[in-house]
């Protein structure tokens, strides 16, 4: 009888320890920061035609999206006003520049705490046939609240075949704790053109 209770009480422990790994397992989900997914403030600058738009994201979570002079800042709040007093939203490459529609979210269980985003930084040496910069592509990876949303690491996406499993690994190894204003961005794997055109000062 003794035997039959342990073995229970075995069983139960194992499944109870199986659910909590699972509620805690990393995974990823995505949406959208394309125009016609989100809802725009105001109107498009008369000078360059660029906007702001807020977009739904996850848990809550929404993203804003500001353009200005060809150049954009990506950040994350409960609301537009939290997102827009972020230290990423305070964040501008030097380069012309713009980020791509999906937003990839890190979760632990439900509960997502990195973002991640392909951005294209113009190359001014890099002209294309009509004279215009090409691009270089980069991931960004964002932390987010609970604390503040900045930047955690950056991978270049030219210079590293494996660039979305990095991207992952810099968010779960390192977003959650990372200090915004103190910690260094991290440059994951090997740098290349787009991290040194962000990275210009």
């Amino acid at each position: 009888m003794k035997r039959i209770a342990f073995l229970c009480l075995t069983v139960l422990l194992t499944c109870l320890s199986a659910d909590h790994v699972a509620a805690q397992s990393m995974g990823s989900t995505y949406s959208s920061t394309a125009p016609k997914d989100c809802r725009q403030i105001g109107k498009p600058s008369e000078l360059d035609g660029s906007t702001t738009r807020v977009c739904p994201g996850k848990s809550g979570l929404i993203v804003l999206i500001a353009e200005d002079d060809l150049r954009e800042i990506v950040s994350v709040g409960r609301n537009r006003k939290a997102a827009a007093e972020e230290p990423a939203a305070k964040v501008w490459f030097a380069p012309f520049n713009s980020s791509e529609a999906t937003v990839e979210w890190r979760s632990a269980g439900t509960k997502p705490f990195a973002m991640i985003q392909r951005w294209h930084i113009a190359d001014s040496t890099d002209p294309d046939k009509q004279g215009r910069p090409n691009t270089k592509a980069m991931l960004v990876v964002t932390r987010l609240p609970p604390g503040p949303v900045c930047h955690v690491a950056y991978v270049d996406a030219i210079a590293n075949p494996t660039a979305n499993e990095l991207a992952r690994k810099a968010a779960d190894d390192f977003a959650r704790s990372f200090t915004c204003g103190k910690d260094e961005v991290k440059i994951m794997g090997n740098s290349g053109r787009a991290v040194e055109l962000a990275t210009m000062r």
